[in-house]
């Protein structure tokens, strides 16, 4: 096989990867390119092969057929390489609860051959770069889960990686959790770490991920920028919610005449709501609502909604992810 084409411009490279666990098809034909110093999400339900790619890239698993370049080393020729410009994060934080946050990072530290002084400089760059050098000297024990994330972030940078793979980073954080976990990201990224980053928080991936690839039954299925996967489900909708049960059929109406050609309203009894796609959306948010308003219709909910990458999901894969559907 020949060397990847621009290779200097991806910091991934994945290409027809092959992996069998018996009968099972863990990978079949997985292909991803990811572009230097960016975040790139990597999107699929349970068991379509996201920590499989992630453990084959991370030089983890071996893969049967196929080529894999991380930061321009062949993944299988020169494994070590690869490890000494990779980081890895997995689902859940590996740190010592037992020990400092500056006392697990120096462990680290020595654990890379850094050496006890080298280890003590690193460890003291990285808790002020991920905003934790008052926590520094606390136990792990004490901290909240976005900081224990944190530490185990900046755990994966000992050794400043160009490239870092996380996989499902904010599992079980709360929102403010997620916040602290999302701001590393983008600093990491903005001082030149590539990131791939597998995730089933679809917002996660709208909001830190340039480029997105769905996968599924082991292979991509789909690639592109978050607002390219979007456009390829539809238009935006229009969406109205009335307050009254019995002034649906006029609410559908009112839709009807603004709906994009080819394009019925769908409405939902229960939830007293109906919705359309549409094709000018502006022009026909005005006009819905001029047309509720004149005829005296109460309206507990009205606007314009796009396509969202829960939408996209669904309709590459059939299904949401488990955390939509929960």
């Amino acid at each position: 096989m020949n060397e990847f084409d621009d290779k200097y411009e991806y910091a991934v490279r994945a290409e027809a990867i092959h992996k069998r666990y018996g009968e099972k098809k863990a990978l079949d034909g997985f292909d991803l390119a990811v572009r230097k110093g960016t975040v790139h999400g990597l999107l699929g339900p349970n068991g379509a092969g996201k920590t499989t790619a992630v453990r084959v890239l991370a030089t983890l698993l071996r893969f049967d057929s196929g080529r894999a370049e991380v930061a321009g080393v062949d993944v299988a020729r020169h494994p070590r390489d690869v490890r000494s410009r990779i980081g890895l994060t997995g689902q859940y934080a590996a740190v010592d609860e037992l020990l400092t946050g500056r006392q697990n990072l120096e462990m680290f530290g020595r654990l890379f051959h850094l050496g006890g002084r080298r280890a003590a400089l690193r460890a003291g760059e990285l808790l002020e770069q991920f905003d934790l050098v008052e926590a520094g000297s606390k136990g792990v024990g004490e901290y909240s889960g976005g900081m224990r994330r944190r530490l185990d972030l900046a755990a994966s940078m000992i050794l400043a990686p160009d490239v870092l793979f996380l996989d499902e980073p904010t599992t079980g954080l709360d929102p403010r959790g997620r916040g602290e976990v999302w701001k590393a990201v983008r600093e990491l990224v903005a001082g030149g770490t590539t990131v791939l980053l597998t995730t089933q928080y679809l917002d996660e991936a709208d909001r830190l991920a340039s480029h997105i690839t769905v996968i599924d039954q082991g292979r991509a299925i789909a690639d592109d920028t978050p607002d390219g996967l979007k456009s390829t489900v539809g238009s935006d909708r229009i969406e109205v919610v009335v307050a009254e049960a019995a002034d649906l059929a006029a609410a559908v109406k009112a839709v009807a005449r603004v709906a994009a050609v080819g394009a019925e309203p769908e409405t939902d009894e229960t939830g007293r709501r109906v919705h359309a796609a549409v094709a000018d959306r502006v022009a026909a948010l005005t006009e819905v609502a001029r047309t509720l308003q004149d005829e005296g219709i109460g309206v507990e909910d009205l606007g314009l909604r796009r396509p969202s990458l829960d939408d996209v999901f669904l309709s590459l894969t059939g299904h949401r992810t488990e955390r939509a559907a929960a």
